[in-house]
């Protein structure tokens, strides 16, 4: 045990506890077996959306094993990326390079996905994105391999943009993004739309993923004397960016991406999360078309870990591929044609169909505040009712 280092600790444990979860029923030993790999990141700092998108698959496989209808059974093999690049590339030929393993719902962090999207192609492996919403993931290529079931960040920059300026009134801002692909993409799109709709951008300044501190960029921007603060990354980079602001003194209303919306956020930023403002693609997971449903399998299929705002994304996933499947057999050639012309599918996001490249159309944007640490629905929240003022309303020049 001493040799042992420990992510293959922890990989033993996952490969453990996934077995136990999917051990097959009496009477399914007939079936054939065929393989799923699920990837995402189980550890670091946005292993909570990971974890939630990985039991959420999980659960769907349990479904699906426990249906005497079911032509096969269904085993897993659950790989962390890390959300890191190179890392996603090894979980990707380790996948791609098993046989048995016909499909994989893949990646969480954009950085992720676009790095492995050849590598799925090469292999003619079907991959479902559930959680990544950089646009180039689709559409800069022609692969039948790669199909996304969640929305992209254009809609979503969109929203976020027209809502701070028409709705709540802000004009001026400073952006702070992450130099990854996803960090860069955000604050393009966020930017193009933050001056249609006559917003006004004083500094754009890129950091470095897992920055620790952010005294340079942030004493710069309050020099700016910004309404917003906007943060284009992921939550442990958010988390950091909005305790530092408060610590410096930045009187302005702090607004993140669909990447720091997670439970992580709130718990670890503590009190300087309140009155975050977010955006994500799709409806609440409990106002969803299934979601109370889902929610409540969720709880009963006792896992440790929240589903996470991406979850039902990858529970939908997974049972778009075994449905695929299940119709064509467990051919990767034939199940990625299959998925590719989804559509109209009935889910419990409600219904999916994907373009010509493979990208399903997610029109809804949510909008989140944190309050009371808790992520809450804007429209649902003290803020919207007026009972509660945002942080950057309270020193916002009338």
């Amino acid at each position: 045990m001493n040799h042992l280092s420990r992510r293959e600790l922890l990989q033993g444990a996952t490969a453990l506890g996934v077995g136990i979860a999917l051990a097959p029923a009496a009477g399914f030993a007939q079936k054939k077996t065929v393989k799923l790999a699920f990837i995402g990141p189980l550890t670091g700092g946005t292993a909570s959306n990971g974890l939630g998108g990985r039991n959420s698959f999980l659960l769907a496989v349990q479904e699906r094993n426990a249906d005497p209808k079911s032509k096969y059974r269904y085993e897993t093999e659950v790989l962390d990326d890390e959300c890191k690049p190179t890392v996603a590339v090894q979980a990707a030929l380790k996948a791609t390079s098993d046989p048995a393993i016909v499909a994989g719902i893949t990646h969480y962090c954009s950085v992720t996905a676009i790095a492995t999207v050849d590598t799925y192609h090469k292999a003619g492996m079907p991959a479902m994105v559930w959680g990544a919403v950089l646009p180039e993931i689709t559409y800069s290529h022609q692969h039948v391999e790669i199909t996304r079931v969640n929305g992209t960040m254009i809609n979503q920059n969109n929203v976020a943009a027209d809502f701070a300026v028409k709705t709540l009134g802000f004009k001026t801002f400073a952006l702070i993004h992450d130099t990854t692909d996803y960090g860069r993409a955000h604050a393009k799109w966020f930017g193009e739309f933050l001056e249609k709709a006559g917003g006004k951008i004083l500094s754009t300044q890129g950091t470095a993923k897992d920055q620790k501190d952010y005294t340079a960029e942030l004493t710069r921007a309050k020099g700016d004397k910004p309404e917003v603060v906007w943060y284009g990354g992921l939550t442990p980079d958010g988390v950091r960016v909005k305790v530092q602001m408060d610590k410096l003194g930045i009187r302005a209303q702090f607004q993140g991406t669909s990447g720091i919306k997670s439970d992580t956020f709130n718990e670890t930023a503590a009190a300087a999360a309140e009155g975050t403002l977010c955006f994500v693609e799709g409806a609440p997971t409990e106002k969803l078309p299934g979601g109370r449903k889902f929610l409540e399998a969720y709880a009963k299929g006792g896992f440790k870990e929240p589903s996470e705002a991406y979850g039902p994304f990858a529970y939908v996933a997974a049972n778009l591929v075994i449905d695929a499947i299940e119709a064509v057999g467990p051919d990767r050639a034939k199940v990625a044609q299959r998925l590719k012309r989804t559509k109209n599918a009935g889910t419990i996001i409600g219904p999916v169909e994907f373009d010509e490249h493979g990208q399903n159309t997610v029109p809804l944007i949510s909008k989140y505040v944190s309050q009371d640490g808790k992520w809450v629905l804007w429209e649902d929240s003290e803020y919207a009712s007026g009972k509660r003022t945002l942080p950057g309303l309270k020193f916002k020049k009338m």
